[in-house]
C-alpha cells in the first residue's frame, strides 16, 4: 500500500492501526457496511461523513481498501494519543478558528494521490448533516480529488438509554462524484452546499433502509 501520508507518519504503525479499527474493535460492534466497492482504489479522494459519535472515527478508519488521513479536533492530540494520532498520521485542526495548516497539509497528501477525511459538520449532533463547513470542498476543488460521501448511523446511543451490547452500525459508501472547478468565493459556497446535499440525502438513504429492516 503506498497512499500517502503526511510527514512523520509511521506508514506500519498506521497499518497495524487499521488492523485494530477493523478487528478488535469491530468486537464491540456489529458493523454492517455496503457500498464499498465504489470506493476508489488509486488517486485522490476526499471521504465526507456525518458525525454523532465519538466511535464513528475508528470504524471508518478501517474500513476502507486504503489508507486514510482524517482531520481530527485538536483537542483529541494529547499526551500519548496526541502522539499516536499523529504517528498514524492524522491531522490536528482547530474548530471555530482558521487553521490553515492542516488543510496545508491534507492538500499535500491529496496531491500525492492519497486519502483524506473530513467530518463536514464540524462536530458531533445529529449526525442529519444540515450544515457543512467549507474544508472538504475547499479540498477536493484545491486538488483535482473525487469526493466520496459516506453516512454512519447506530454509533449514538439514544438519549436517556442503557449502554448497548453490540450494537448493530450502518456504513453507507455512496457514489463519488467530482465537483466544478470554478473560481471565486461564491464557487465554493455553491460547492460546499453540494456537499452536504449529497451527504445529507444519503444518510437519509440509509436512514430509510435501517426502517425498513426493522
Amino acid at each position: 500500500m503506498t497512499d500517502q501520508l503526511p510527514d512523520g507518519s509511521a506508514p506500519r504503525l498506521h497499518d497495524v492501526g487499521r488492523w485494530i479499527s477493523r478487528v478488535p474493535l469491530r468486537a464491540s460492534f456489529r458493523v454492517r457496511a455496503r457500498g464499498v466497492s465504489r470506493f476508489p482504489l488509486d488517486g485522490p479522494v476526499v471521504v465526507v461523513a456525518n458525525h454523532s459519535s465519538m466511535a464513528d472515527g475508528p470504524i471508518l478508519f478501517g474500513l476502507f481498501p486504503r489508507r486514510v488521513v482524517f482531520l481530527i479536533k485538536q483537542e483529541m492530540f494529547k499526551g500519548v494519543v496526541g502522539t499516536l494520532l499523529r504517528k498514524i498520521g492524522q491531522l490536528a485542526v482547530r474548530r471555530g478558528a482558521p487553521d490553515r495548516a492542516p488543510l496545508l497539509a491534507a492538500q499535500q497528501v491529496l496531491r500525492a494521490g492519497g486519502v483524506v477525511g473530513v467530518f463536514p459538520e464540524g462536530t458531533r449532533g445529529t449526525g442529519d448533516v444540515a450544515e457543512a463547513q467549507a474544508g472538504a470542498a475547499w479540498l477536493a476543488r484545491s486538488t483535482g480529488a473525487l469526493v466520496v460521501p459516506v453516512a454512519c448511523r447506530g454509533t449514538l446511543r439514544p438519549a436517556g438509554t442503557r449502554r448497548r451490547f453490540r450494537p448493530v452500525v450502518d456504513v453507507l459508501v455512496g457514489e463519488p462524484f467530482e465537483l466544478p472547478g470554478d473560481r471565486g468565493r461564491q464557487a465554493l459556497v455553491k460547492a460546499t452546499e453540494q456537499v452536504r446535499d449529497r451527504l445529507a440525502t444519503l444518510v437519509a438513504e440509509l436512514d430509510s433502509q435501517r426502517g425498513e429492516a426493522r
